[in-house]
């Protein structure tokens, strides 16, 4: 059976609600587009998961700040939608933006918690409140019974969990680890920007974070192994943003030696910004 693509929330709404009289389990892996590998994995999680796998694309206006080029943002329906029924995935959701904002949109998700952790929202202060806004949507949109997102994204990960769990969407968010190119560096659609002599350098990022990783699981103190490893990463040659050890469930600043942590950096090389994150 070929790939059902819907483009309208009443399209999408009639096959999804074929599948749930059918008592077919549902799952939704929401994304930008511009797929690669990590997001097939996700693909395939979602297939050993549910009885039906649906994918959305849709580049979120609202998670671009007014100095970010929306328009800058790669885009490849064609070769997508390809990916994703090679992957299996049964149905694709692509709606435009006046589906998902129709006229006189006012309302928006606001999130706290690990939202407002001091990371990426240091650097995006609007962007988990776009994030949370679309994927609220789209949780409704599709009425699935699990979403699927890669670790990589490890704050946004967070942030959707909870918004979910808050406001009772019935949904249960699954994260699947980090896909790696083999040379460690994790797959990203941000990639292409990079050069070929910044393609290698890029890997530094998560040779530093596994260095500093091992230091604390052999006693070492975590600010200490964090901020050696930005020294690391800039000496190398980035502009780095932040690298970070912090509560793993949370994301706040550990305050005891007992807690689960999570190493967190992002970094500029050149023009591209890149995010990375390893569990300690």
């Amino acid at each position: 059976m070929s790939m059902i693509v819907a483009r309208s929330l009443s399209d999408l709404r009639d096959v999804v609600n074929l599948w749930r009289s059918e008592g077919l389990g549902t799952a939704v892996v929401p994304t930008m587009g511009a797929l690669h590998e990590g997001h097939l994995t996700l693909v395939a999680a979602a297939k050993a998961k549910a009885d039906r796998v649906m994918a959305t694309i849709f580049v979120n206006p609202k998670q671009f700040a007014a100095h970010e080029d929306l328009s800058r943002y790669p885009r490849d329906e064609e070769g997508d939608l390809a990916k994703l029924e090679q992957a299996g995935c049964d149905l694709a959701y692509l709606p435009n933006a006046d589906e998902i904002y129709p006229e006189g949109f006012v309302t928006t998700v606001s999130v706290a918690g690990p939202a407002k952790a001091g990371l990426e929202d240091k650097f995006r202060p609007h962007f988990f409140d776009g994030v949370a806004t679309v994927v609220a949507k789209l949780f409704i949109h599709t009425a699935a019974d699990y979403a699927f997102f890669g670790e990589k994204d490890y704050q946004q990960l967070l942030v959707v969990t909870r918004m979910a769990r808050d406001l009772d969407l019935g949904i249960e968010v699954i994260g699947i680890p980090t896909i790696r190119e083999e040379d460690g560096l994790a797959k990203s659609s941000r990639n292409r920007y990079l050069s070929k002599h910044e393609r290698h350098q890029a890997t530094a990022i998560i040779r530093t974070l596994e260095q500093a990783a091992e230091k604390i699981r052999i006693g070492g103190d975590p600010q200490v192994a964090t901020k050696a490893a930005a020294r690391s990463l800039m000496t190398l040659g980035f502009e780095v943003d932040y690298v970070t050890a912090r509560n793993a469930e949370t994301l706040a600043v550990p305050v005891s030696s007992d807690e689960p942590l999570r190493l967190l950096a992002a970094a500029r090389l050149g023009k591209t910004r890149l995010i990375d994150n390893i569990a300690v």
